[in-house]
C-alpha cells in the first residue's frame, strides 16, 4: 500500500464542481483522476506534488492522466510530419510521466508507476476502447456534438498558432482526434480504472466540459463521474 509523507501538510485547494452531481461524487471521496497536460508549463513537479498530496489525503485512490501519444495529432495539425509528431509526443509524454513519478516518490508513494494513465495503459483497456468508439460514432453521426468537439479543438489550436490567425478546417479535423482520445476519461474514468465513482480534476475546463456536465450534449457523463476545477489557493483562476 502506498503512503504519503505527512511531514509536510498538503497544499490547500480551491475546488469548484461543475454540477451538483459532481459535488456528490467529490463528497464520496472514492477516486480522483488528475489531468496532466504534456505541453503545459503549469504542471511543474512542485505543482503535481501539491495536487497529489491533496488528492491522496482527500480520496481513497488517485490516478494521473497523461494524453501522451494522442498529442501527436495536435502536432500533425500544426504541420509536423506524422513521424516527427509521434516522436515529439513520445518524448514530452515521457518527460511528463517522469515529473509525476518524481512528485509521487517525494510523497513516499510506493506504487507511482501504477497511478499513471497514459496511452500504454489505456490502449488495451476494454472500457476505454468502448467509450472511445462511442465518442467517435457520435462525432460522425451527431452534427451538434461534432460541432462542439471541433469548437474545442479550434480553441486549443488557437493558442498554438500566430495571434490573429484562425485554424484551417483540415487542422481542426486532425486536432479533434486528440480531443476524442481524451473524451473517455471525462465521461467515465471510473469504468476505466475499475472504481465505483471518480472525479476528474483539472484547472481549466473548456466550454465543452461545462456543457457535457450540464447535460446539454447528446453524450452524458456516467452516473458516477464528476469533474472539479482544482487549483492551489492563491493562484490565478485560469493559470
Amino acid at each position: 500500500m502506498s503512503t504519503v509523507d505527512r511531514g509536510e501538510p498538503p497544499t490547500a485547494m480551491a475546488v469548484t464542481p461543475l454540477s451538483s452531481e459532481c459535488t456528490a461524487v467529490i463528497d464520496r471521496g472514492e477516486h480522483a483522476c488528475f489531468g496532466v497536460s504534456p505541453f503545459n508549463s503549469y504542471f511543474s513537479v512542485d505543482r503535481i506534488r501539491a495536487l497529489a498530496a491533496w488528492g491522496l489525503g482527500r480520496f481513497a485512490d488517485v490516478h494521473f492522466f497523461v494524453p501522451d501519444a494522442p498529442s501527436a495529432f495536435t502536432f500533425e495539425a500544426l504541420g509536423y510530419a506524422p513521424e516527427r509528431a509521434a516522436w515529439k509526443a513520445r518524448r514530452q509524454g515521457q518527460y511528463t510521466r517522469n515529473k509525476i513519478l518524481t512528485a509521487l516518490s517525494g510523497l513516499g508513494v510506493t506504487d507511482a508507476e501504477e497511478r499513471v494513465l497514459g496511452w500504454a495503459e489505456l490502449e488495451g483497456n476494454a472500457a476505454y476502447a468502448g467509450l472511445h468508439a462511442r465518442g467517435r460514432r457520435l462525432y460522425e453521426e451527431d452534427e451538434a456534438f461534432r460541432a462542439a468537439c471541433r469548437e474545442t479543438s479550434a480553441w486549443v489550436l488557437a493558442g498554438k498558432i500566430p495571434e490573429g490567425q484562425a485554424p484551417e478546417e483540415m487542422q481542426v479535423e486532425r486536432a479533434v482526434e486528440y480531443f476524442l482520445a481524451e473524451l473517455p476519461i471525462f465521461v467515465d474514468t471510473a469504468a476505466v480504472v475499475g472504481a465505483e465513482t471518480s472525479v476528474f480534476c483539472y484547472h481549466q475546463p473548456p466550454e465543452f466540459l461545462r456543457r457535457l456536465y450540464g447535460r446539454e450534449l447528446s453524450l452524458h457523463p456516467a452516473p458516477g463521474q464528476g469533474f472539479a476545477i482544482v487549483q492551489p489557493l492563491g493562484t490565478a483562476r485560469w493559470n
